[in-house]
């Protein structure tokens, strides 16, 4: 082998790539000072792209394949360096390979609760979160947006920038829908495409394509939630003067059931304004129309017993029992209702 022949086989003939692990998006072939033949072979793997850069200037690029770089396969870099002639010449240029995989299980979030106005609500905080992926489609954007003259650039780097695309996106979304929280809650497919039409044309910009956008859960800060459940609570009870009338009925069977029995129930059921008419209409629809009153009895009169009081009425004139002070007619002379001896 003669001395040129070892020197040409020094550059570099056969050029390819493959990813160190997961989440490369970037890498610059490892030229060093070495220099990349003429005619050498580039092989790009499915899921790849490569781009070759002289002099600061992306000039070619290449998707899955089989190519030996020549002045037919480099147009744009043989015009920038002026080849004319198909000579065996080394050219060095910075060649730069680009994984085209699809990026999965992206998460995204709201750290802090976002304000947005409420179509119902007014302005609310809303929480969210979710997954998308994205994947890489366009290598002359991103090298020169994104990843730049870096040896490689990984989707980890990348991953801070997208979810402030998101969280942006997010609440432009909400701000354009006037749709009210509830009802994006409950459509949390609807929610994802509307932030999803937002967050495209951003992620085209990077020289990316998002691939999927998912929401997986729209939530109000704990505080806010308390509130929004008194709410619901509210409306499945309805009429609350009702409920108030059917929870006071429900406490009388208990309320007589314990010690002091219905003098014990207010304390049961609360000190409140209008406990009062609460429990009388609550009595009323429990037991059906009230029957009339009974005259009410003399003031500091005692009440009678039944028997005493007719033996009273017949005779016209009524005593009162010095024992149990039962009311009883004047001419008896044992109480009918104690058995008490009348002197």
């Amino acid at each position: 082998m003669s001395f040129g022949d070892f020197l040409k086989k020094q550059f570099i003939d056969v050029i390819h790539w493959t990813e160190d692990g997961p989440g490369v998006l970037m890498e610059r072939f490892p030229m060093r000072d070495m220099e990349i033949q003429n005619g050498a072979s580039l092989t790009v793997r499915e899921s790849q792209m490569a781009l070759f850069v002289n002099e600061g200037k992306a000039a070619d690029a290449f998707g899955p394949g089989l190519y030996k770089l020549d002045t037919n396969t480099l147009p744009l870099l043989t015009n920038l360096k002026n080849w004319d002639k198909l000579f065996q010449s080394p050219f060095k240029s910075d060649l730069y390979f680009f994984s085209t995989r699809l990026q999965t299980n992206q998460r995204w979030g709201t750290q802090q609760p976002i304000t947005i106005r409420d179509a119902e609500f007014g302005a609310v905080r809303l929480r969210g979160f979710g997954v998308y992926s994205y994947r890489l489609v366009n290598p002359l954007a991103f090298h020169t947006n994104i990843a730049g003259t870096q040896a490689q650039y990984a989707a980890s780097e990348l991953e801070p920038q997208l979810r402030n695309a998101v969280i942006t996106s997010f609440t432009t979304a909400f701000a354009k829908s006037q749709v009210p929280f509830l009802d994006m809650a409950a459509n949390q497919a609807a929610v994802a495409t509307l932030i999803a039409a937002e967050l495209a044309p951003q992620f085209a910009s990077y020289g990316l394509e998002l691939a999927s956008f998912t929401v997986e859960n729209l939530s109000l800060p704990d505080e806010l939630q308390k509130r929004l459940d008194e709410r619901i609570s509210m409306n499945m009870v309805g009429d609350m003067r009702q409920y108030a009338q059917f929870q006071a009925a429900q406490s009388i069977p208990i309320a007589a059931a314990n010690e002091g029995g219905i003098a014990g129930m207010g304390v049961g059921l609360g000190a409140g304004v209008g406990m009062g008419a609460i429990m009388a209409d609550a009595m009323r629809a429990a037991t059906g129309p009230a029957a009339p009153a009974a005259p009410a009895a003399a003031v500091g009169a005692p009440p009678m017993a039944a028997g005493a009081g007719a033996a009273a009425e017949v005779s016209g004139e009524a005593k009162f029992c010095i024992h149990c002070g039962k009311s009883i007619p004047s001419v008896a002379k044992f109480c009918a209702i104690c058995g008490g001896a009348q002197s």
